[in-house]
């Protein structure tokens, strides 16, 4: 009996304290070291729908995207621009001789000439048309970070929520655990079958306690990310109000998706708008090979004995001695096939995931919908009766803990099938640009 009992008291009883601060039923709130901050106020709770909003207007990562756009409209106002005029000032002195080498007159000279490059016609407006493209993709960028954070921010809400839910059964398991040690310090268990029960119980204590510690890091990565994304320090507190899902079926048909990704997905269209700014890049370079003309007119004026004044008009162009046009030409060419082959590619890797997430979608609602909604309730209620009985000694110790470890895998199974279920919905959404409502988010 003092063997048993040093054993018993040799466990340090932090698994209870470990989960108490992880754990806030109803809610989701952690502090970096998974410990509440007693004398910070609690921040206020928060649903999904106003944390998703706080995230869009305060995530810093956007502000590279709006710059993007605004670099893109910088290069439209240059693209058709013209370019701007040389002036050019000439001065110097002038001598003027006779036939014998006399002097015949001395004076100053000089002239000025301005110069201005002409375009050939359509230049600029191809040009124009390219950085149209390049605003067109900057906006298309944007959207698509703004869809892509939006479903990320609500998978980690309901991550949060799961993590919580997760964490909440070990603390009632542990608490059980806990109360059962206790029962056994205070018993009288002398001989063999006490000591191996609380070997039992102890090594199953030690397995609860890796879950959790990662119940515990799940609830900490997500609230870290979740802090950064709406450009948070790390250890902000926050508290998010469980969310409710009620999965809905989608009701467009597999070609109705896949015509609407066509449209909508907005990775394909940035590939298609790259295929169309390369097809006016092959005009372009085309364009280019005809040469930009220079128009100067000039006034020279000298004075040596006699005034000489000068008025006219010069005319320059390059000579294309070299075959740098040609091969400009040739090198928007094969881009411009690069970049109907990505089209395709593209297309067919949207297909395949468009595919790929509708049938997970509904192979995941399917999985949903097998157990009814008192599926945990129930795995719960047995997990205390198994509890109770095995104190009177009407259940084996086998029995006992076969049912703890239901009702957490019971717990752990729903959630992450949920959670998968959400993944799948809000992928389906981001390659479809349709709203399907696949899941509706109460607060």
């Amino acid at each position: 009996m003092q063997k048993q009992s040093s054993i018993i008291r040799s466990i340090p009883p932090f698994l209870p304290k470990l989960v108490r601060h992880l754990v806030l039923l109803g809610t989701v709130s952690c502090l970096p070291g998974l410990r509440a901050d007693d004398g910070a106020p609690e921040p206020p709770l928060q649903s999904v729908g106003s944390l998703v909003a706080q995230i869009m207007a305060q995530n810093p990562e956007r502000q590279f995207y709006e710059a993007e756009i605004d670099a893109a409209k910088a290069g439209v106002r240059v693209a058709r621009a013209w370019n701007d005029p040389e002036i050019s000032l000439d001065a110097g002195h002038k001598r003027v001789r006779g036939d014998y080498g006399a002097l015949a007159g001395e004076g100053t000279a000089w002239s000025v000439s301005v110069t201005q490059t002409f375009e050939w016609p359509g230049r600029i407006s191809l040009r124009k048309a390219i950085a149209n493209r390049d605003v067109e993709l900057a906006r298309l960028g944007l959207d698509r970070f703004n869809q892509a954070l939006s479903a990320r921010a609500r998978e980690l809400a309901f991550g949060l929520h799961a993590a919580n839910a997760k964490a909440a059964a070990i603390h009632e398991v542990a608490d059980r655990f806990a109360a059962l040690r206790e029962t056994f310090l205070a018993r009288d268990s002398a001989g063999l079958t006490p000591l191996l029960e609380t070997r039992v119980i102890e090594a199953a204590e030690l397995a609860l306690q890796r879950r959790a510690t990662e119940s515990g890091l799940a609830v900490q990565a997500a609230l870290i990310e979740l802090n950064q994304l709406r450009g948070a320090a790390p250890e902000s507190a926050l508290r998010v109000a469980a969310p409710a899902l009620e999965f809905r079926p989608v009701s467009a048909g597999l070609g109705a998706l896949l015509a609407a990704a066509r449209e909508n997905n907005f990775d394909y269209r940035m590939r298609r708008v790259e295929l169309e700014q390369q097809g006016y890049a092959v005009r372009l370079a085309k364009n280019e090979r005809y040469p930009s003309v220079s128009l100067s007119p000039y006034y020279s004026d000298a004075k040596a004995g006699d005034r000489e004044t000068i008025v006219g008009v010069g005319v320059s162009l390059p000579l294309p001695l070299s075959s740098g046009k040609r091969g400009a030409v040739q090198l928007a060419e094969a881009r411009q096939r690069q970049a109907e082959t990505a089209v395709l590619v593209a297309q067919r890797e949207l297909e395949r995931e468009v595919v790929t997430a509708a049938r997970a979608f509904e192979t995941k609602l399917a999985e949903t919908r097998r157990w009814p909604s008192d599926t945990v309730a129930r795995f719960r209620d047995a997990a205390g009766l198994a509890d109770r009985h095995y104190r009177l000694g009407a259940v084996p110790i086998a029995t006992y803990l076969e049912l703890q470890n239901s009702y957490l895998d019971a717990v752990e199974s729903i959630l992450d099938t949920q959670q998968e279920t959400l993944a799948a919905g809000l992928r389906l959404e981001q390659l479809t640009g349709l709203d399907l409502n696949p899941v509706e988010i109460a607060p």
